[in-house]
């Protein structure tokens, strides 16, 4: 097999490439640590107009991989990156077409920098290269590679949902796109209904049906041991204690609309009005960084959960008892792995997920002879893996103060019961198999 090209809208930094600490650095870990390979993308730094005639692709090594890197400047990284892939694609492909905002102009941004990833990417190529592109920002890319001569097999892999075409067809363009992705030999989605949606597309597009699904996992047994050692942590020890006997409900998002915020608080207290019993007896702790936060559509998601947040606590909390913890920092994955030991509930209810690895990392968390209980959106990618969490709608705030009073009542034979029938999927669908399953796949394919 050649080697390995790894294309995706962001490059880690140089502090996180000899230790990844999540995302897909993490993922790819047990791939780029066979055989020499090449991760080209953004640097993550933008320059001035007058400079992008200058720039160069930046090299670095580090161990069997090579990291490629151009600078993007301001008007690129505000019309490819923050208008076109995050208030155009990002909204349609979470099935919310009413937040776009399209610009034609933002569109050609769009199509641009994908052009230019592949100029830049050309002169780096070998013949015998497998090349796999993550990611909506660059569902042009494959194409864009192919115009300038590239033969070798190109995948893609899509991390987030794809929606049907009914609503695939609200994008100005769409069918182009469509059509270009023909240029992909493999393209994976993380579930049947993802993988269907595509599909569906490319018939009314008249292009050959070509995704598949390759569902994504964790590194199930070093966050395991990562959240057994993190008992001993110093924080840890300080959250238990804080709970004085309480039990935790857990949630940790990224501050996003895909995520059901909103309606898991007003679930949350739901269940505050409708199990008194609980009050003062429970702690909800939900870590929900800020991303995007100079976006209006985020400002006023993060407006309305502060809100919410001080509404709850003001109405239910007591001068001993704060009903919601809330953080909107991120918390390092170290601690995170102790937190989720400690937590009893994991609440994870999105309105629409790719996969949602958070609730993989719970279950991978938990101590086998007193595990803690999973409450799951059916709109996860990862509830059709996860039958034996709690699901709920996470439209329906009484279906989920149900499902926590169930959690937090369950007997432990019950929880137990249901992590040894949720634990062999997290274990057998892991980072690694993903991987091995694209590349293998990929690697397949014999060009004409």
């Amino acid at each position: 097999m050649g080697r390995l090209v790894v294309v995706s809208n962001r490059v880690p930094a140089p502090r996180d490439r000899q230790q990844p600490a999540g995302g897909l650095a993490v993922a790819l870990r047990d791939a780029l640590s066979e055989g020499q390979c090449l991760w080209f993308g953004w640097s993550g730094q933008q320059i001035s107009e007058h400079e992008k005639a200058e720039r160069d692709v930046s090299i670095d090594h580090v161990e069997n991989v090579t990291y490629a890197t151009i600078d993007l400047t301001h008007a690129e990284f505000d019309g490819f990156y923050q208008k076109y892939s995050n208030a155009i694609l990002w909204p349609l492909c979470h099935y919310r077409a009413g937040l776009m905002e399209y610009n034609r102009k933002d569109r050609e941004v769009y199509l641009d920098v994908n052009e230019l990833f592949a100029r830049k990417l050309l002169p780096l190529l070998k013949p015998d290269d497998l090349i796999w592109i993550h990611d909506y920002h660059l569902f042009p890319l494959g194409q864009a590679l192919r115009d300038l001569g590239v033969t070798s097999p190109i995948g893609f892999f899509l991390h987030i949902p794809f929606p049907p075409w009914s609503l695939m067809k609200a994008l100005p363009g769409g069918i182009k796109l469509m059509q270009n992705m023909q240029a992909y030999d493999v393209i994976g989605l993380q579930t049947e209904d993802d993988a269907r949606n595509m599909n569906d597309g490319f018939s009314i597009c008249g292009v050959k049906a070509r995704a598949q699904v390759f569902p994504i996992g964790i590194d199930p047994e070093s966050f395991a041991e990562q959240a057994k050692a993190g008992e001993d942590l110093a924080e840890v020890q300080r959250l238990g204690e804080s709970l004085a006997g309480k039990p935790l409900i857990i949630g940790v998002d990224r501050l996003d609309y895909s995520k059901g915020l909103p309606e898991r608080l007003k679930g949350y207290e739901t269940f505050l009005q409708r199990y008194p019993e609980h009050r003062g007896k429970v702690v909800y702790l939900q870590i929900a960084p800020v991303s995007r936060g100079e976006v209006e559509e985020y400002r006023l998601l993060k407006q309305g959960l502060d809100e919410a947040v001080g509404r709850i606590n003001g109405s239910y909390g007591d001068f001993d008892w704060t009903p919601v913890r809330y953080l909107t920092h991120p918390v390092p994955r170290h601690l995170l792995a102790g937190f989720y030991r400690l937590a009893n509930v994991a609440l994870v209810t999105p309105l629409r997920d790719g996969m949602n690895l958070v609730a993989k990392e719970y279950v991978a968390a938990q101590d086998p002879e007193d595990p803690g209980v999973l409450v799951l959106s059916h709109f996860a990618g990862a509830a059709p893996e996860m039958e034996d969490a709690l699901l709920v709608n996470p439209h329906d705030a009484d279906e989920i103060a149900e499902a926590l009073h169930k959690a937090l009542i369950m007997p432990q034979a019950e929880r137990k019961a249901r992590w040894a029938l949720l634990q062999p999927d997290v274990w057998r669908v892991t980072a690694g198999s993903w991987a091995r399953d694209f590349i293998g796949t990929l690697a397949k394919v014999k060009r004409a």
